[in-house]
């Protein structure tokens, strides 16, 4: 299984660095050079692989952690992303639900990345504490998972918790995706909730 980071910002390095901890490979892109991103990169660890846009997005796995705004430019990289399991890490804070064509925001994503499976999830916590070690005081930081593919949620649950964290799905786009999007003015109502699991 490969998977692959778009969008280098704060939550693509935290997303990273989440990565580098477990000691597992993950190709980061932007839409620039890899070069004017390879030291930021190298920082974070040696698993952390610089590519180009079209090279990241033959991964199996892609993190969409792009600005809402930038996601239809990523879905043409691929002609059909059959095959492929996108999880959209992007937030449509201040885009209109008449933008949206009155859908819920992965819904809408969903649309741009024709063929592939999309699951919403690891966007309710903000840069800063997604950056941090989920192992907290004996619990396991909990991130929320949507998706319309009950097969795609279970292979993203097992990658969350091979990364630390405690999976809670939520179940599809149009109900439990809404807990988690944003758009027009308002948040999810489990948007910036850090919530943490513990095993007992």
């Amino acid at each position: 299984m490969s998977y692959s980071i778009v969008g280098f910002g704060k939550i693509g390095q935290a997303l990273a660095k989440a990565f580098a901890r477990k000691g597992i490979e993950v190709s980061v892109a932007t839409t620039r050079d890899p070069k004017s991103f390879a030291s930021d990169a190298a920082a974070i660890g040696p698993t952390i692989i610089p590519k180009t846009l079209a090279e990241a997005v033959k991964a199996d796995i892609i993190f969409l952690a792009v600005r809402f705004e930038s996601h239809p430019n990523v879905a043409k990289a691929l002609p059909t992303w059959k095959g492929k399991t996108i999880i959209d890490v992007t937030n449509a804070y201040g885009v209109s639900p008449e933008e949206l064509e009155e859908l819920p925001s992965s819904k809408f994503v969903a649309q741009a990345f024709f063929g592939g499976r999309l699951v919403k999830g690891f966007n309710h916590l903000v840069a800063a504490v997604l950056d941090q070690d989920p192992a907290v005081h004996g619990g396991r930081r909990v991130v929320f998972l949507a998706s319309d593919d009950d097969a795609a949620a279970a292979e993203i649950g097992a990658l969350a918790e091979n990364l630390g964290f405690a999976p809670i799905k939520l179940g599809g786009l149009s109900e439990g995706g809404l807990l988690v999007q944003a758009r027009g003015n308002s948040w999810g109502h489990l948007i910036f909730k850090d919530l943490v699991k513990f095993d007992g």
